[in-house]
């Protein structure tokens, strides 16, 4: 009998499948994207000490919300002075709210 994998098996394989792409430094860090049933995460990793630099969340999953969190990610880049990142789409695909929060990075001056 075939086996049909899950939702969280399919986006746990495309997780694996970006993140052997994608790599983080200090002067690089790799802002990881997870958005939940209630809320938006964004996250700055530090790959080569293994070490979060900075995050963010905020509640709700719209494009205000992708606005607001893209907006105070900028505000943490700009305290820890991150000029780029490696924008890590966490498995979602890039439209909506992923695709609204890198926008928004992109219009505070930070290079993705």
């Amino acid at each position: 009998m075939i086996q049909r994998s899950t939702i969280k098996q399919r986006r746990s394989k495309r997780v694996a499948r970006i993140r052997a792409l994608l790599h983080g430094t200090g002067m690089r860090p790799r802002l990881v994207i997870f958005r939940s049933n209630t809320s938006l995460y964004g996250q700055l990793v530090d790959d080569e000490k293994h070490a979060t630099i900075g995050f963010s969340n905020i509640k709700g999953k719209n494009a205000t919300s992708g606005s607001a969190l893209g907006k105070s990610l900028v505000e943490v880049c700009k305290k820890q002075k991150i000029k780029q990142l490696v924008f890590d789409r966490g498995g979602y695909r890039y439209h909506g709210v992923i695709k609204q929060i890198a926008d928004t990075v992109r219009e505070g001056g930070i290079t993705i």
